[in-house]
């Protein structure tokens, strides 16, 4: 209502006050309020509504706003806390993984965490042929028992024999070997409910990265060892004979594969017969019997199956099977295991 068309005798409302009598300006009493009426108005009058409508609507106003803000807030924080805990819709932080071998945030980044996380996914695999038994690791990479070694390691075995990190036995079958990437892949017979190792990405890993090693040098399951990427695409030669994967130890060798590096060999004659792939550098510890095992990242995934390593004999060594690590040795990437992995599992490998 304007005030060109208030009833007489009504005040405009808070702009002016007119003269009383005298002519002195003063204030008029307080406008009486009506339900539904514009203050000062006539009882009833619903035309426009009023302050005390007004009034009672902002409490709802403000409650609905409340409500939003804190349901963005809630739901901000619900998506931080998944983030946090490692739980995404899925339940899992990482393709590929079981709960159990995800590395827990009050020990993110440190090798004690990827130890724990990763270590039950790493198998001790004992290989038995006519020329001896050999000893190597393999990664765990399906619930139901596949697992990823170097071909080396289980190349000629007339039998194969897996110990998990808990102590169990399995017997187990090759399912597929790949002599020019050193790769294979077994399977358990009658595994299930195995906790998996994740595999990563090899392509973002740089030089200077931490890495931990876990396998089974001379038979000690579990060994876990640290150190950096010291290199990146390193040309690895190695031997594809069969004769020279098991019984190594029994002819007299190192126990460990033959490779070539920078023009010269390591561990032994590579033979004629042999095959040269990228691999990636590290100095964490390698020895006898961590061929196969895995070199992971902090944050616990596979990066690696490492393969070759040095370690010179010496005369005070004499008839064991090397000296220790020197801080040279190589793994597979493992972008090119996660390419070769229909090729294995298809049994259609070199």
């Amino acid at each position: 209502m304007t005030e060109s068309n208030r009833p007489s005798g009504e005040y405009p409302t808070y702009h002016s006050y007119p003269s009383y009598g005298d002519g002195a300006t003063s204030y008029p009493p307080p406008p009486s309020y009506e339900p539904g009426g514009e203050p000062g108005g006539a009882p009833g009058d619903s035309g426009r509504p009023g302050r005390a409508a007004r009034r009672a609507r902002r409490p709802v106003a403000l409650l609905v706003a409340v409500a939003i803000a804190a349901g963005a807030v809630g739901g901000g924080s619900a998506a931080l806390i998944g983030q946090l805990t490692d739980s995404g819709p899925n339940g899992s932080g990482s393709s590929g993984s079981v709960n159990g071998t995800t590395v827990s945030q009050s020990s993110a980044g440190t090798v004690s965490g990827v130890a724990a996380a990763v270590s039950p996914a790493i198998v001790e695999i004992g290989a038995a042929s006519t020329a001896g038994q050999s000893t190597g690791s393999g990664v765990v990479i399906t619930s139901d028992g596949e697992i990823i070694t170097n071909n080396h390691v289980i190349s000629g075995a007339s039998q194969i024999e897996v110990t998990l990190s808990t102590g169990r036995t399995y017997t187990a079958d090759v399912v597929g070997t790949d002599a020019d990437k050193d790769l294979a892949l077994i399977k358990l017979n009658g595994a299930s409910g195995l906790k998996t190792a994740t595999l990563g990405d090899s392509s973002s890993v740089k030089v200077g990265d931490q890495v931990v090693a876990i396998g089974s040098p001379e038979g000690l399951t579990g060994t876990v060892t640290s150190g950096i990427v010291s290199a990146l695409d390193r040309d690895v030669t190695v031997a594809k004979d069969e004769d020279y994967g098991q019984g190594q130890q029994q002819r007299g060798g190192t126990g460990q594969w033959p490779f070539e590096f920078g023009g010269q060999q390591f561990n032994g004659d590579t033979g004629s017969s042999k095959t040269t792939y990228k691999a990636l550098q590290t100095d964490a510890s390698l020895n006898p019997g961590n061929s196969g095992g895995a070199l992971i990242n902090m944050n616990g995934e596979i990066i690696g199956i490492n393969s070759a390593m040095y370690s010179p004999s010496s005369a005070s060594s004499a008839g064991s099977s090397g000296a220790g690590s020197v801080g040279l040795g190589f793994a597979i990437p493992v972008d090119t295991v996660k390419a070769d992995l229909d090729t294995l599992r298809a049994g259609n490998g070199s």
